[in-house]
């Protein structure tokens, strides 16, 4: 028997990534389509590469028939939903949006769902608070030296993500002819982002207090995380490889380079991958992630699979466009 979704912001980036995927889920039966503004509407009408691929339309009407919900509103709204439309009990819900992922607002009833960290927890819940784009692609390149408590100093990261990541509402930063031909900076050193990475780090070594310097960039390009990280470590080039890939071992969607790396490795797919170069006493990480697939619905997706114990790679074998 399929698994009945239900989507909530279907109209979206997040939403439309999650249809995408979901219409070509084997195990998939997508049930309804929620969006207070497009209601009635055909979603090949908002989405319109998927004419053709679906007949289903929006509505603003809910169903309990469903075994999961995926929450792809703004931060802020997940939490007014869930208050305005409380959900039958059983139901399995997982949040795109930042409500739910700080453990102080969220409570233990919700699991954060970066799989590479909580694999086995996230197969036992309920509700899974799904990891940030930037989130993801930094802890995917910090979290073996965490796990091994080699995180003493400052870390230092700079991280370009591509325009999808403003989400699809207008505003002067996202748009083209601003976007265009250009590079820019924001939340230096402030990044909401910052209080998950810190509270996956701690979970991981109790005692981590180093200061994360973070500049996040705005840049010309629609999708697409590339973060690069350095940080001082006594770990020869051979040793912090073999530490990342042992970490990673048994975790199918982030791989470990031995070559550097560029973003069409990763675009359209659910993939992490990382390279690491030791630089005298530096060590240097480079991380890159579809903002979102991996550092959005797909990585959802990779949740959902994992909760109803299907393989994680089930609906998200995803080839990247090189050229």
């Amino acid at each position: 028997m399929k698994i009945k979704a239900g989507i909530v912001g279907g109209a979206g980036y997040t939403g439309g990534e999650m249809l995408r995927l979901l219409i070509n889920h084997p195990e998939v039966e997508i049930v309804f389509v929620h969006s207070n503004s497009n209601g009635g509407n055909l979603v090949s009408d908002v989405h319109t590469d998927l004419l053709g691929d679906t007949d289903l339309r929006f509505t603003e009407e809910l169903s309990e028939e469903i075994d999961v919900l995926f929450l792809c509103v703004g931060h802020g709204d997940a939490k007014k939903f869930l208050t305005a439309n409380p959900i039958k009990a059983g139901i399995k819900i997982i949040d795109l949006s930042q409500d739910f992922r700080l453990a102080e607002a969220a409570g233990e009833d919700w699991v954060y769902g970066l799989p590479e960290l909580n694999k086995e927890q996230i197969k036992k819940a309920g509700f899974i608070a799904n990891p940030g784009c930037f989130a993801t692609s930094i802890q995917l390149a910090l979290l073996p030296l965490a796990a091994k408590g080699l995180l003493k100093g400052e870390i230092h990261i700079n991280a370009t993500t591509g325009s999808t990541g403003a989400g699809q509402g207008l505003s002067t930063t996202s748009h083209f002819s601003w976007r265009n031909n250009n590079l820019s900076v924001y939340k230096a050193f402030e990044h909401q982002h910052l209080h998950e990475i810190g509270q996956s780090l701690t979970q991981l070594d109790a005692g981590f207090d180093a200061t994360i310097n973070f500049i996040p960039q705005r840049g010309d390009f629609t999708r697409g995380i590339l973060a690069a990280i350095y940080l001082d470590s006594d770990l020869t080039a051979e040793e912090a490889i073999a530490l990342y890939e042992d970490y990673y071992a048994g975790n199918p969607f982030t791989k470990v380079s031995a070559k550097n790396i560029d973003l069409k490795q990763v675009v359209n797919t659910n993939k992490g991958i990382v390279h690491v170069e030791k630089h005298g006493n530096k060590l240097l990480i480079i991380s890159m992630i579809d903002n979102l697939l991996k550092g959005a619905s797909g990585q959802a997706v990779q949740n959902m699979n994992l909760m109803f114990g299907l393989d994680e790679r089930q609906g998200l074998r995803l080839k990247a466009s090189a050229f």
